[in-house]
């Protein structure tokens, strides 16, 4: 079932997880048991994240370096069936633009389409490690709305292949990252918006945000959507501090402001139990004011501390 089809659907604030791809090596079984505890609250979806590959020099036995891509986690499409078969429930796989070309990209969604799933994340994504800045492979999308695009022409029966004809139209239920706080690269909040609104008037069926640890931020970046006339339903992302070290992390990576009472509470805290306790209590709060402000999902992001949101949800419930 479609994102928009579980909101219409519903009749209370829904809950959704997004988890990590295990790193190379290790088993679905890791990400089952990951999950399995959070599937008591039935949540209406699980995201997967994708990560690009990335380039390694490794030493060979003349003494030389050969460059060589490593992909260190998995991709989307299989854990998403694997995902869906395990727990019969809707996933909802990350696209990205890094990596791709868009016959890549094609290929994908054509193979997800054959697996039933029927809902798509589209994203830019990050730089590569060795580069500063973000470069799209050879004829493969430079933005997310371009990756949109294309997978809006594959609904209408556009493949890259011209001679097909009469083809499929996978009718994918599209989402699209939203920036409470701007996206890091525009340069300021009202380009972000406009670039926000060309992605809906795209096609983009929902917006998924990034975090954000001051609702008042989500409440403002709501209005300011719906002013421009942006009527798509909107899902704030969630994740809990669960340590000292993500007052400067998260910030440097993701861009987010820590609200002052937040970190003074977190720097004085004595453990990490301590910090994970007080992230919890902040994310129970958050949820339970953005619950009675009406959003239509709350999306945890787990990614590796399952228990803290198993605590928050049980809160909620």
């Amino acid at each position: 079932m479609k994102i928009t089809e579980h909101i219409l659907q519903a009749n209370k604030t829904l809950v959704s997880f997004e988890i990590l791809p295990p790193l190379k090596g290790k088993t679905i079984q890791s990400i089952y048991n990951h999950l399995d505890p959070l599937m008591e609250f039935k949540p209406s979806f699980i995201n997967v994240t994708y990560h690009r590959s990335e380039t390694m020099f490794k030493k060979k036995a003349d003494a030389t370096f050969e460059k060589v891509e490593v992909r260190k986690r998995p991709g989307t499409v299989a854990i998403c069936a694997a995902l869906k078969n395990h727990y019969n429930i809707d996933t909802v796989p990350h696209l990205i633009c890094g990596g791709f070309t868009k016959r890549d990209t094609e290929d994908a969604l054509i193979d997800l389409n054959f697996l039933g799933i029927d809902n798509v994340l589209v994203l830019r994504g990050d730089a590569a490690k060795n580069e500063a800045n973000f470069e799209p492979e050879p004829n493969g999308n430079a933005y997310a709305v371009e990756l949109l695009k294309q997978v809006v022409n594959l609904k209408n029966g556009i493949y890259q292949e011209e001679d097909i004809k009469n083809g499929g139209k996978p009718d994918f239920c599209i989402g699209t990252a939203g920036y409470p706080e701007k996206h890091f690269e525009a340069p300021n909040l009202e380009t972000d918006m406009l670039h926000l609104k060309e992605k809906v008037d795209a096609g983009a069926d929902y917006i998924m945000t990034q975090m954000f640890f001051n609702n008042q931020k989500f409440f403002d970046f709501v209005q300011n959507c719906r002013d421009m006339g942006i009527i798509v339903p909107i899902i704030p992302g969630l994740k809990p501090i669960t340590n000292k070290k993500q007052l400067t992390i998260l910030p440097k990576i993701f861009h987010v402001d820590i609200p002052t009472n937040l970190s003074n509470a977190i720097t004085a805290a004595k453990t990490d139990a301590d910090v994970e306790q007080i992230g919890t209590e902040w994310l129970i709060q958050q949820s339970k004011e953005l619950k009675e402000f009406g959003v239509p999902v709350l999306h945890y992001y787990t990614l590796g501390k399952p228990q803290v949101i198993y605590n928050v949800v049980k809160e909620l419930l």
